[in-house]
């Protein structure tokens, strides 16, 4: 891996398109706001914890929403055809917030460790 070279996180970048809702009118826009929570890690440098807790994090986020997605579906499919756009939408949304909220679990479980 080249040291030399600029590490930056990117998912912070996109609570920028929050910026586009008062100029586009579009206040569904402001979720992008969320994005906010990735901003403590704009220059963090990985390490094999922090790589392993994002591993487990995004497993548990993939897999949290593929089974909320494979319950809801069925219902959508069977019930009213304009709703899957939202079931989708719903899972995804679920699935940002699963992973959230696990890598905060897993890095106050790492910090903690390292206190005691």
């Amino acid at each position: 891996m080249n040291r030399n070279r600029l590490h930056f996180n990117p998912l912070a970048l996109l609570s920028l398109l929050a910026l586009l809702a008062p100029v586009c009118r579009n206040t569904g826009m402001y979720g992008f706001l969320g994005f906010l929570v990735y901003l403590p890690y704009w220059r963090v440098l990985p390490d094999e914890l922090f790589l392993l807790n994002l591993r487990r994090a995004a497993t548990a986020a993939f897999l949290a929403q593929t089974l909320l997605l494979l319950a809801a579906l069925p219902v959508c499919v069977l019930g009213l055809r304009q709703s899957v756009g939202a079931a989708f939408g719903v899972c995804f949304a679920a699935g940002v917030i699963w992973f959230s909220l696990h890598l905060s679990w897993l890095e106050w479980k790492e910090k903690r460790g390292q206190e005691e």
